[in-house]
């Protein structure tokens, strides 16, 4: 059977791009702002941002970049080491000139930055300073001159440095000195559903990073979407009791595109800025500027419940709604929640990169989410739950997901194979089994794509595969994801050695130790930290595989459960 959303989706304009939609649209579903409302705060300083000064610094940026880079139809990568104020501005400015943004993780190394360069074929790259020794190597091996490289402005960045990079400030400060030379880009009706945005970077159900290609629409759709579903624009109950009002404040350090850059200033709210995460930091945050809403990853779920510097904020005064997306809760932690916070409204959601995020979420109806459910389909939203056999489950039967969604991508950029296989006339296979009640509750059971999820980021069992197999004591491996209290999941090596290192290390446990840690360091010296080994390496005979070939991950995924002796929690995630 087909599971039909309970809400329709409202009317979602297709002949706007983002910006246009956050500056200049009025919709059924937004309500006024509340005058003198900030639309950004810095937390370190508290310098508020209006929308006054958004438009105009938007404007500045993107005639600064047409004057000095004479910048269109470009795709510009954002590699960001910490949340700042101008992270909206530059995407918002490149989508009035017709331009792609794709974002990129502060984290990354050179390999995995020169990868995503080469596949969005960037032609800007703007960086925060402490990430620019990495992302002026990728650039110079991507063949990207140092003149496209932008900095982030941050205090302290030497004189040396500027002299050599333009910064956002300086280039809008000069767009809005000099005679505007661009024209904003303007859409037909319907082009928004075709014209690019953003290339978002998912592993997809298996293999290496993908870009998802999503259009303007596809964002704002969701939008729209989670707008309706949280009933934002209706008093529908008592003020005090609505979960989102004009006024309320979040704090933007997770989340990215579609929650802090679009939802948030669509629901009339402050968002604070803050910079590399930071718990205790963020505690102070909160009470510092009386922050109402926290969109939590699992990580910080296990520090807001165990830390015991928590006891020294009265955060219940403040909070008055969590949700918790990206990576697995589990019940346990789900109900602490309920208990240290027994006034705020509680809730899990579910997504994926290829429908621009959020397809569930608990409902309106519910202060607290049902504990192991992700609520249910977001309006618009069509579900099919896909047995093994290829029939379609009822009620409560397990099965694969597959969605039909106003917010869904076009596609993997350049990967016709993988494009193939996810999106499928309209519909999108998500590689997660779920099972879905006669209340319309979304219960996540199980992963059954590759991919794992540490602290709420994708990793792809492949990509670390290929990783280990250039050390040169690894004949073969398989990745797997182990469950971890804090991260969710970590990868776990299992790893069959040349024999050249297996005569060499013999039963020696100290040579087999130094063998295992060199094995660790290569992946520490070549991925980002959350790819790393945190669950280990384990030496095994032979890979399992089936008659066909096919590696058997499944049966290591087992293995490895067996070894940690760690139980399995419901799975979740955004």
């Amino acid at each position: 059977m087909e599971f039909i959303a309970q809400q329709a989706c409202p009317y979602v304009p297709d002949g706007v791009t983002i910006p246009q939609f956050i500056f200049d649209s009025e919709h059924e579903t937004r309500r006024k702002r509340k005058p003198g409302t900030p639309w950004l705060v810095e937390d370190a300083t508290g310098k508020k941002m209006m929308e006054s000064d958004l438009r105009m610094r938007t404007h500045g940026l993107a005639n600064g970049l047409k004057t000095k880079y004479n910048i269109g139809m470009v795709s510009l990568t954002v590699s960001i080491l910490n949340t700042v104020t101008d992270y909206p501005t530059a995407i918002w400015a490149v989508h009035r000139l017709g331009g792609v943004i794709s974002g990129a993780n502060p984290d990354f190394m050179t390999n995995e930055l020169l990868y995503q360069l080469q596949e969005t074929k960037a032609s800007i790259l703007i960086t925060h300073p402490e990430s620019l020794p990495i992302a002026l190597e990728a650039a110079k091996q991507a063949g990207l001159p140092l003149n496209r490289i932008i900095l982030f402005d941050v205090q302290g960045i030497p004189e040396a440095v500027r002299a050599k990079h333009e910064t956002v400030s300086s280039l809008l400060e000069f767009g809005l000195r000099n005679k505007t030379l661009y024209v904003e880009r303007r859409l037909r009706p319907g082009e928004g559903k075709t014209k690019l945005a953003f290339l978002s970077f998912s592993s997809g159900t298996t293999g290496r990073p993908k870009a998802v290609a999503i259009p303007h629409y596809a964002l704002i759709a969701n939008v729209v979407q989670i707008a309706a579903h949280n009933r934002i624009h209706e008093d529908y109950c008592a003020f005090e009791e609505q979960r989102y009002r004009p006024g309320d404040v979040a704090i933007g350090d997770i989340y990215g595109l579609v929650i802090n850059v679009i939802f948030f200033h669509y629901c009339r709210m402050s968002i604070v800025v803050v910079p590399k995460f930071n718990f205790v930091e963020m505690l102070k945050s909160i009470v510092r500027h009386r922050i109402t809403h926290l969109y939590l990853v699992p990580p910080q779920v296990v520090l807001i419940c165990k830390h015991p510097a928590v006891k020294n904020y009265d955060l219940r005064k403040y909070i008055r709604l969590i949700m918790c997306g990206a990576a697995p809760l589990s019940h346990e932690l789900n109900q602490q929640l309920f208990e240290m916070f027994p006034n705020a409204q509680i809730g899990q959601a579910y997504g994926m990169t290829e429908t621009c995020t959020a397809t569930t979420m608990w409902p309106v109806t519910q202060k607290r989410g049902v504990s192991g459910s992700s609520g249910i389909l977001l309006p618009g939203v069509i579900a099919r739950v896909v047995k093994e056999d290829g029939s379609l489950a009822g009620f409560d039967e397990a099965g694969e997901l597959v969605v039909k969604t106003p917010s869904v991508a076009l596609s993997y950029s350049n990967n016709a194979q993988a494009t193939k296989e996810t999106f499928i006339d309209g519909w999108v296979k998500t590689g997660d089994e779920v099972k879905i009640g006669r209340d319309g509750q979304v219960v996540v059971l199980d992963r059954l794509k590759e991919i794992m999820k540490v602290k709420g980021f994708q990793v792809a069992p492949a990509e670390l595969e290929g990783c280990l197999l250039d050390h040169a004591d690894v004949r073969d491996a398989c990745v797997v994801g182990v469950p971890d209290e804090y991260s969710g999941e970590v990868p776990l090596a299992f790893v069959v050695l040349t024999a050249d290192a297996v005569a060499r290390a013999g039963k020696d446990e100290h040579l087999l130790s130094a063998i295992r840690g060199s094995i660790v360091k290569h992946v520490a010296l070549n991925k980002v930290n959350y790819k790393h080994l945190a669950g280990g390496v384990e030496f095994i005979d032979a890979i399992p595989t089936s008659p066909s070939g096919k590696l058997l991950r499944r049966v290591l995924r087992e293995r490895a459960k067996e070894m940690k002796k760690v139980p399995v929690g419901v799975k979740a995630k955004l």
